[in-house]
């Protein structure tokens, strides 16, 4: 939690749903989203891929089931698995209410392309039966012709349009447990759409840039659409759509929520980047540091600064700390306070061990105080 006024982001009122064990919107943690991209019919393979996506920190993983196969294969998958598994639907609506009593938490359709209003009326009638939520998914690709020949082309205003229209389809049904997405891969189209519908509704939002590029350009425009949109409070869960494996869309949108003070989850590293003045080497000690820690859950924070110039302020704000020194030697911080120095060659292993042992104390506090809590 912040505790700076400026530091401060006041989130937008939304009603809240659930995936499967997974609260959406009100006053829920921001969820992080991915989705597999193996074959879902194989479900060894994609068992496996959700399972690293959970280590890296998923609370959501949507898979696509585009044949009979992958929702018959669907059921082992959300059998094997913690996290509540997303149905992703296109065109085919009878996939919908096969995933639904495969066990799936929540069905994601694309109003646009999924066919007739009888046919939606369907898939809510299976989601209703078997308890999922559903994710209205409109898609500045995919709009209805009717919309496209309205507006002339894809806008905020069509977008938001298409949503509410198909929310509407929903609530006739006296159906509710629904969110919504507004995605395009302008950035600029994506955040004034979800602006525009947030203003105007308190519907749960998944926000995210759709088809944003490989991990480098992907992440940026991520960073910068999402990123304004958390600012200003908008978004009750998200996903960072990567031409990379899921894993790092996970990493990514944790990196997002955390630089917001949003979600608190593993290490977050405060480093320099590197110049003539630098006791030791920057960048690949923060590489090795990034790899080494990344099975850290709890929320720990790293400064690993070259020089004296901004390494002890820099550790005033962190838990452990490294600013570089002369002769081969680094100063070493714990709460802001100097503690102990460390040779350079020694000084990986030795942060990695500070670091472990600090997860593991607070892990052991949490486990103290929920025993506690338990007991009363």
């Amino acid at each position: 939690m912040s505790y700076r006024p400026y530091q401060q982001i006041l989130r937008r009122r939304s009603r809240q749903i659930r995936v499967g064990r997974v609260p959406v919107g009100g006053d829920a943690p921001i969820s992080v989203q991915t989705m597999t991209n193996t074959p879902t019919e194989d479900a060894r393979a994609t068992i496996e891929q959700i399972r690293r996506c959970e280590r890296a920190g998923a609370d959501i993983v949507r898979v696509s089931v585009p044949t009979p196969e992958s929702t018959a294969a669907l059921r082992e998958i959300v059998r094997a698995v913690e996290v509540p598994i997303v149905a992703d639907i296109h065109f085919h609506y009878r996939r919908a209410i096969e995933a639904a009593e495969a066990g799936a938490a929540c069905l994601r359709i694309n109003p646009g392309n999924i066919g007739s209003k009888e046919r939606v009326k369907e898939v809510v009638k299976a989601a209703r039966d078997h308890g999922c939520s559903i994710r209205i998914g409109v898609n500045a690709g995919s709009l209805e012709k009717h919309l496209l020949e309205k507006y002339g082309e894809p806008n905020p205003e069509a977008l938001v349009e298409s949503a509410l229209w198909h929310a509407a389809h929903l609530q006739e049904e006296d159906f509710h447990e629904f969110k919504i997405s507004v995605k395009a891969s302008d950035v600029f189209l994506a955040v004034a759409a979800y602006q525009q519908l947030a203003e105007v509704c308190d519907h749960p939002l998944h926000i995210g840039i759709t088809e944003a590029g490989g991990r480098r350009t992907g992440t940026v425009k991520s960073a910068i659409g999402l990123g304004s949109l958390l600012w200003a409070g908008i978004g009750d869960t998200l996903r960072v759509s990567l031409s990379a494996e899921p894993e790092e869309e996970v990493h990514v949108g944790w990196e997002l929520l955390k630089s917001l003070g949003l979600r608190h989850r593993g290490v977050r590293i405060v480093s320099c980047p590197s110049c003539a003045r630098q006791g030791f080497d920057v960048i690949r000690t923060v590489a090795a540091l990034e790899e080494r820690l990344a099975h850290i859950e709890q929320p720990i924070t790293l400064s690993i600064i070259g020089c004296v110039v901004n390494g002890p302020g820099e550790a005033l704000m962190t838990d452990i700390g490294v600013t570089g020194g002369g002769a081969g030697t680094h100063m070493v911080y714990r709460a802001g306070r100097t503690d102990h120095t460390v040779k350079g060659e020694a000084m990986v292993e030795h942060i990695v061990a500070l670091v472990e042992a600090k997860a593991a104390e607070m892990a052991a506090a949490k486990a103290a105080e929920a025993q506690r809590q338990a007991a009363e």
